[in-house]
C-alpha cells in the first residue's frame, strides 16, 4: 500500500496482485514463514522485492506486446479487413500457438473452409501473410512482421488510396 501511494497515480502498469496470483503457493510459504518465524522479516522482503521485479519484467513484455499490435494496425491504416481476417490477425498478434492453417481460420471464425481459404489468400496477396514452404494439407501461414522488407499491396476493389 505504501509502494502504491507513493507512486501518487491512481494508474499502475503493473499487477503486483496477479503476480502474487502466479506465485500464490510462494506467497504463502513466504507470509507462512514471516508469521511463524522470528521478528526478522527480511525473507519475506526479499520475496515480495523480487515479486514485484517479476511484475515489473511482465510489464515490459505486455508494453512491448501492445506496441507491436500498435504498429501493425497502423501500419496497415489503408489495408480494410473483413471481421473474420480481424479475429485471426488480433489471435496471431497475441501469439497465436501453433500453425495457422485454412481449417483452424475456418474454425477460429466458423466459416466455410472455402471461406477460410479466400480471407487468406486475400492477405497473402496483399502481403499481410506469408505462405510457409511446407504445401498440400499442411499449408500454413505466418503474419510478415514489422521489418520485413516488403510493402502492403492494395485490393484494387479497394476504393481509397491506391
Amino acid at each position: 500500500m505504501t509502494l502504491a501511494r507513493s507512486e501518487q497515480s491512481a494508474q499502475r502498469f503493473y499487477s503486483l496482485s496477479a503476480q502474487i496470483r502466479q506465485e500464490r503457493n510462494a506467497y504463502y510459504r513466504a507470509l507462512e514463514n514471516a508469521q511463524k518465524g522470528t521478528l526478522d522479516i527480511t525473507a519475506y522482503l526479499e520475496w515480495f522485492l523480487n515479486s514485484l521485479s517479476r511484475a515489473f519484467d511482465g510489464l515490459e513484455g505486455m508494453v512491448t506486446n501492445v506496441l507491436k499490435k500498435a504498429h501493425f494496425w497502423q501500419s496497415c491504416i489503408n489495408l480494410s479487413f473483413n471481421d473474420r481476417q480481424k479475429i485471426i490477425l488480433n489471435k496471431l498478434l497475441e501469439g497465436f500457438e501453433g500453425k495457422l492453417t485454412s481449417s483452424k481460420w475456418a474454425k477460429l471464425t466458423r466459416c466455410s473452409q472455402d471461406t477460410a481459404l479466400r480471407d487468406i489468400q486475400d492477405l497473402v496477396e496483399r502481403n499481410v501473410l506469408k505462405k510457409e514452404l511446407s504445401g498440400g494439407r499442411s499449408t500454413s501461414y505466418r503474419l510478415i512482421e514489422r521489418g520485413e522488407p516488403t510493402t502492403l499491396k492494395f485490393r484494387t476493389t479497394d476504393a481509397f488510396l491506391r
